[in-house]
């Protein structure tokens, strides 16, 4: 666990923390899968939901449990504990399987997201033009 960093967002969950773990040896983020949960749903139990809704994915034949992985995280009491994680594929496609209002609007991000990455396989200028403009809206000049 020596190289993983821990961080929380919470600016795309409406100000809801979210615990991360960016492991260096695999170049990845992997997410708090109860937080995301929790962030979606008005689900007092974010937990017990996250166990239905892993069920109902496994009848589906959803592989998305399978790649579920386990890391120890930062509890709300101080303690390291272990925690269900996905990497960030895996958090988007649990976004994609939440029914919830909340949800939608990651739903609609991602396919818009996923829109501009396929305009760009048939046009990469956009690709370079996008890179471009984040580079200088990061605060980097020209060279």
């Amino acid at each position: 666990m020596e190289n993983n960093k821990f961080e929380t967002i919470s600016n795309l969950f409406e100000g809801k923390e979210i615990r991360s773990v960016w492991n260096q040896e695999k170049e990845e983020y992997f997410f708090s899968v109860v937080d995301v949960i929790s962030a979606l749903t008005d689900s007092k139990e974010p937990r017990k939901y996250w166990s239905v809704l892993k069920n109902r994915l496994k009848k589906e034949g959803s592989e998305l449990t399978t790649k579920c992985s386990q890391l120890k995280m930062m509890a709300p009491d101080g303690k390291m504990r272990i925690r269900d994680v996905l990497d960030t594929k895996g958090i988007l496609r649990l976004i994609e399987s939440v029914p919830s209002q909340k949800a939608e609007p990651f739903k609609l991000w991602l396919a818009n997201l996923g829109s501009e990455r396929i305009d760009e396989v048939f046009n990469p200028e956009l690709a370079v033009t996008r890179a471009v403009e984040y580079y200088r809206s990061r605060g980097y000049d020209d060279k």
